[in-house]
């Protein structure tokens, strides 16, 4: 196995992943899954300034996660919020933790301070792993997001890479 930074004709892999995120669970508050065209373009959008990393064995991809504004203003450039996805038979051998390694360190080039993950109430096993990587619960959404029929709340997660006194520019992932 071994991570790479995503492509955009990886669209169609990443797609199966986290179709069933969309279509059987509450892990995703997307209610339709978006085309090729508009995967392939959040791909190309999101590698501008932020790492997008796939997990692949024998040419084929098992996992992906990847960063993106936490909020647009410009004293949040610091923080980012992080997602990963893993294709159902590959979950637990590792990989999300493998992701999130190597992201967090090339977050870490990029003069990141603080990463966010927001994850479904309902996703223990998330919320479990993301407090095993070291994240912390910060917050609680209740019945923020409605799907399947039931109102949903959202945990905020965080860990803080480092924190200087003043921050280094941030720095976009192209530019690394």
């Amino acid at each position: 196995m071994h991570i790479r930074t995503a492509q955009t004709s990886d669209a169609a892999a990443l797609l199966a992943i986290y179709q069933p995120s969309i279509e059987n669970s509450t892990t995703s508050f997307e209610y339709i899954l978006p085309t090729l065209a508009e995967f392939e373009t959040r791909i190309s959008q999101t590698l501008e300034n932020y790492p997008y990393l796939v997990m692949v064995e024998d040419d084929q991809i098992l996992g992906y996660a990847y960063a993106h504004p936490y909020a647009e203003r410009a004293a949040y450039q610091w923080s980012t919020e992080i997602s990963v996805y893993i294709a159902k038979a590959a979950q637990g051998q590792g990989i999300g933790r493998q992701l999130y390694q190597k992201i967090e360190a090339i977050l870490e080039k990029q003069n990141v301070v603080n990463v966010c993950a927001c994850v479904t109430g309902q996703n223990q096993n998330s919320i479990a792993f993301h407090e095993h990587m070291g994240y912390e619960i910060v917050g609680q959404f209740k019945h923020i997001g409605f799907k399947e029929g039931q109102w949903l709340d959202t945990f905020w997660l965080q860990k803080e890479l480092n924190c200087p006194d003043v921050p280094a520019p941030f720095i976009p992932f192209s530019k690394l």
